[in-house]
């Protein structure tokens, strides 16, 4: 029953209408049948995707306001976190980009039949075109912090953040990150702390302080190989 997973949110704060609770059951399930036909997760216990998938994406939901704001998720495989978020929030505006077009595939069907309205672009961010930039740009990709750096913080609006999704060891990451932040026109602002499951959990907060050169962000084999 959808209202099993009720305690799930509300022991957390998160106060979800009948249709919403309905919209996360049916992305559970498309999650599954899709899984067995393309890699989405490792997960699939209903239980541990509303926690460890859908509770961890609304992390975001102290950070970024309800309505008025764009929100680009780079790399979302499954769409974490940005369409939980988007079911949260209806009001903000959403696109993912993803280089898998089977995973696009995926989205453009999950957003359709749980009624959410995203904007898909099939490719890799450092070929997105820089004409549009975003309030909040999120990756909850497991990648060093300096690759996702420059593929994120070009696309944030100066005033925006990039918002990285990292574990409980993040400390040498922003260290290593000093010159990147500087380069991009950016700056380590914050970090939130939290808990899923007793497993630590940390949501990085890097604000742009100004324009970036649009020299980046470069192609992947020079972010990967020469980081900045």
């Amino acid at each position: 029953m959808v209202k099993d997973y009720l305690n799930i949110f509300g022991d957390n704060q998160i106060v979800l209408s009948e249709t919403q609770l309905e919209q996360f059951n049916r992305y559970f399930e498309l999650l599954v049948e899709w899984n067995e036909k393309i890699n989405l997760t490792a997960i699939t216990e209903k239980g541990m995707v509303y926690h460890k998938h859908f509770l961890d994406s609304l992390s975001l939901r102290n950070l970024i306001p309800s309505e008025g704001v764009t929100l680009l998720d780079v790399g979302s495989g499954a769409g974490f976190p940005s369409i939980p978020m988007k079911i949260l929030y209806p009001n903000i505006k959403v696109t993912i980009i993803d280089a898998l077009q089977k995973r696009i595939n995926f989205l453009k069907i999950l957003s359709d039949e749980i009624n959410v309205e995203v904007e898909l672009i099939h490719g890799r961010a450092e070929e997105l075109k820089r004409n549009n930039s975003y309030n909040y740009v999120t990756a909850r990709a497991v990648a060093n912090l300096r690759v996702l750096s420059e593929l994120c913080i070009p696309f944030v609006k100066v005033g925006g953040y990039f918002v990285s999704l990292k574990g409980p060891k993040y400390e040498q990451e922003i260290k290593e990150c000093s010159k990147t932040f500087e380069v991009l026109g950016a700056e380590f602002e914050d970090t939130l702390k939290y808990q899923i499951l007793n497993e630590e959990k940390t949501l990085l907060l890097i604000k742009k302080i100004k324009e970036t050169s649009d020299k980046y962000p470069r192609k992947f084999n020079k972010i990967k190989n020469k980081p900045l």
